[in-house]
């Protein structure tokens, strides 16, 4: 029986205005100037909020037949996220007790000394792990997370971010094929080009931006959109 409801997530999106859109565009992290975001920024800084996500992760999670022992959110965007669906994944396992699941925060910026595993890691992942990540657009710090956590020898069987942003990279491989070159399965809870033709609708912010998310996704989307 299916616990994730893709619809309502969506409507999630929709009602904390995770995506909208810009009359000036921003650079992102990747680089690339963009009328239009995806931010998860307040929805992880409420505990309301966060308490619905985590929930909707470990359904999306279940729903998928995976069965991690550990969830770990790539630092600092989806630290929080990693951490309170850890909590509470490992809370309603069979065999929750002291020593069994880990509890694991990433360092942003690594410390200069002590062992490998204290100078990337407050807590370090432990059995099959699942990687959570709010936005990939490129999917750098994704991929980042992704080696340092193969390098240390800890097997990562899915990463998830809550929104994929639907983009190419600069080698023009999307980042579900990348990660998926390593052997990874990529999941996402939810994609641009499904929400923004909606919440374009919802919005109305004009034809002129219309346009130009029209013409970023030319350029940068792994398929067209049309807003108009």
């Amino acid at each position: 029986m299916k616990r994730f409801n893709q619809k309502k997530f969506n409507e999630f999106i929709i009602n904390q205005e995770i995506i909208g859109f810009f009359k000036e565009p921003i650079k992102l992290k990747s680089g690339r100037l963009s009328n239009w975001y995806v931010n998860w920024r307040n929805a992880a800084g409420d505990a309301y909020l966060l308490d619905k996500l985590t929930d909707y992760v470990i359904a999306f999670t279940e729903d998928l037949n995976l069965k991690p022992d550990c969830f770990y959110g790539v630092p600092e965007g989806a630290t929080k996220l990693g951490v309170i669906t850890q909590y509470k994944w490992a809370e309603k396992q069979p065999d929750y007790g002291a020593g069994i699941y880990s509890l694991p925060m990433g360092r942003a910026k690594p410390k200069d000394h002590g062992d490998l595993k204290d100078r990337y890691f407050v807590g370090t992942p432990k059995g099959k792990t699942i990687i959570l990540e709010d936005v990939t657009t490129t999917g750098g710090s994704l991929l980042a997370s992704l080696e340092k956590l193969q390098e240390m020898s800890i097997q990562v069987i899915a990463c998830i971010g809550l929104t994929n942003r639907n983009e190419i990279r600069d080698d023009k491989k999307s980042v579900k094929e990348t990660v998926e070159e390593r052997k990874i399965p990529y999941y996402a809870l939810s994609n641009a080009v499904d929400l923004l033709p909606e919440i374009y609708r919802r919005l109305s912010p004009g034809k002129d931006a219309a346009k130009l998310v029209e013409e970023y996704f030319r350029e940068y989307g792994t398929e067209k959109i049309e807003l108009i």
